[in-house]
């Protein structure tokens, strides 16, 4: 396969989803969950039959919380309530109504968050997500400190820092468009998947570099045409990269539809961040490397 030759097409590609994530993220923004900016999650499991739509009514005419995000858990019966922030007065007072009103029920899950340890969670999360790109870019870069012709070791930390830059930002702007379409919230959970792309997708990234490494120390740096031997490197390592993405792939695809509703969109943001990362690896990563020689040329 010619990645190089048709280097442009690929970028492209990906430039073209890039701007559409940022532009969905400029315009709709995020729909935060209670995680970030406080409130309640709360599960509970009925032994009798209860609709969605009965209790949605329930909580806005007798309980006077217009704002409840109600979820039907379908593997256990239950339903998964989001809530604003609920104290423990409030709490035990609508358990009571709520009992009273459709009978004998489990609570499976409370929990409730304030508005100011939200705060402190979305800028912790910030916090990891700038730490992990620098980290991950100064590692990059140490590790290929031998490797200076005909490429320096810095500029394949960059290159790196660009690529997971473009595998976190586009599922987070399709998130963007679903909390704008559909009420999809961005909790911590979709920051730990975010962590956990990253992690993978910088693991097929440095195999293909360092496959490149390999070659340039075997051939040597003078004696080859450096596109040639990128591309060469890449083929070499396509089949590899390809199985290992797709083994976690069809595994992610099994738990979207076969797992719990409260994971759905955690495996969602590992599924579409494992195939964008796989790509990038494959298909942005190493053509950055020759359009950064030919410039320096």
């Amino acid at each position: 396969m010619n990645v190089i030759g048709k280097k442009w097409l690929f970028i492209g590609i990906s430039g073209i989803l890039v701007l559409l994530s940022i532009l969905s993220i400029s315009f709709y923004g995020f729909k935060l969950g209670i995680d970030f900016t406080g409130g309640t999650l709360w599960q509970i499991k009925f032994e009798s039959q209860v609709s969605r739509e009965d209790l949605s009514k329930f909580f806005s005419t007798n309980l006077k919380i217009d704002s409840a995000s109600i979820v039907p858990e379908t593997s256990n019966n239950s339903f998964i309530i989001r809530l604003p922030e609920l104290n423990e007065v409030d709490h035990q007072k609508n358990l009571q109504a709520i009992t009273k009103q459709f009978g004998k029920s489990d609570e499976l899950l409370f929990e409730s968050i304030g508005a100011s340890i939200g705060g402190e969670l979305k800028s912790k999360a910030i916090t990891a997500f700038i730490l992990v790109l620098v980290g991950i870019s100064l590692y990059i870069a140490f590790a290929f400190r031998k490797v200076s012709r005909p490429i320096s070791s810095w500029k394949y930390g960059i290159i790196t820092l660009l690529t997971l830059f473009h595998d976190a930002i586009i599922p987070a702007g399709l998130f963007s468009y679903l909390g704008y379409k559909m009420g999809v919230e961005v909790d911590t959970n979709f920051i730990v998947a975010i962590l956990v792309v990253m992690g993978f997708s910088v693991h097929d990234t440095i195999v293909v570099f360092d496959r490149i490494r390999e070659n340039l120390r075997r051939i040597g740096a003078k004696e080859v045409n450096f596109n040639t031997l990128v591309n060469d490197s890449v083929n070499q390592t396509f089949v590899r990269s390809i199985n290992t993405s797709l083994t976690l792939i069809l595994v992610l695809i099994a738990l979207y539809f076969l797992g719990a509703v409260s994971l759905k969109y955690f495996v969602l943001t590992m599924l579409i961040g494992t195939v964008v990362g796989t790509y990038s690896s494959i298909f942005i990563a190493s053509p950055f490397l020759t359009i950064w020689r030919k410039k320096s040329e």
